[in-house]
Order: C-alpha cells, then structure tokens, then sequence
C-alpha cells in the first residue's frame, strides 16, 4: 500500500515522501515561501520505477498546494513536464508568470 507524507526539514524546506509498504520509494523536494510552493527534484527509487510513483508524488504536491492556498513553481523538469502537457489540468496552482 502506497502513502504520501509531507515533512518540513526547516522553516521552508521540506520533502513530499512516497512509502510502498513502509519503504520509502520516492521523495520531492519542496520549499515554501511567500504563499509559492518551489518544487525542486522528483526522485524515485531504482526498485520502484514503473509504477506511476512520479504522477503520485505529483497529485500529492498539487493536493498540497491547493489545501494551503498555494502557487506552485515547476523547478523540477518532471513536474514542469507535467504542468506544460495537461495545463488546464494544473492551471490553478501553476504560477507560470514566475521569474527569478
């Protein structure tokens, strides 16, 4: 059984974490600040790959975003992906006029 977990490492900086049966599989690397969420790095684990664990961090982070009213920053080239092929689907979290 698979279950996402949001955890803040700092006052910004924290990780959306994806368990398989208690085994951590895959984790997002996140940073909120100013009412954005910057989501860095989508990583799952080697034994897990093939599963559709990526789209599951994804909804988790998109869930996330929109239950504490916030913008999304697509660093993450999976995500970015993701947000460019369905943006109606992302369109009301996407932040896509961001600039650094």
């Amino acid at each position: 059984m698979e279950s996402t977990e949001v955890i803040f490492t700092g006052r910004a900086y924290g990780e959306i974490q994806l368990f398989s049966d208690e085994i951590k599989a895959g984790k997002m690397n996140i940073a909120v600040t100013d009412g954005r969420l910057t989501v860095f790095h989508t990583e799952v684990s080697p034994a897990f790959e093939g599963r559709g664990f990526a789209k599951l961090l994804l909804d988790r982070l998109v869930s996330h975003a929109k239950e504490k009213g916030l913008k999304i920053i697509p660093l993450c080239p999976y995500v970015s992906v993701q947000f460019r092929r369905h943006p109606a689907e992302y369109e009301d979290v996407w932040l896509k006029d961001w600039h650094p």
